[in-house]
């Protein structure tokens, strides 16, 4: 049997966990879990893989239902594997309640609001408004 190069797919669900911190100086907003939020952006917007934090900047306006800064994700599964492959699941869809948009939106970015509102991910759709 041959060895082959990989990360450990442990590895990655303990990154979800928050269990290893490469930097040499981690600063833990607390021990308990982080809250994740989602907000939509237009898709006049640039938000992309270089986003770092969350910013109001080409966010969708605070108008129509909708609130600056998105809504709360809530945590459905803890981070598990299947395969290779490490994920995280939230409990449902983000949602908001009697929801009139105030132009058209395209991306909605998942961010840590525990962790200095650091960006977690990007993730686009067709345009919506």
């Amino acid at each position: 049997m041959a060895n082959t190069q990989a990360m450990a797919t442990s590895f990655k669900v303990e990154l979800l966990n928050g269990i290893h911190a490469f930097g040499t100086t981690v600063t833990r907003g607390g021990t308990g879990a982080d809250t994740f939020k989602a907000a939509l952006f237009l898709a006049s917007a640039t938000i992309n893989a270089s986003t770092t934090t969350y910013s109001t900047t080409g966010e969708l306006a605070a108008t129509g239902g909708y609130t600056a800064g998105g809504v709360t994700v809530t945590n459905g599964n803890a981070p598990a594997s299947s395969g290779t492959t490490a994920y995280w699941t939230p409990s449902a869809q983000f949602q908001w309640t009697s929801f009139t948009s105030s132009g058209s939106f395209d991306c909605v970015q998942i961010y840590n609001s525990t962790q200095s509102n650091k960006t977690v991910s990007v993730h686009t759709f067709s345009a919506q408004s």
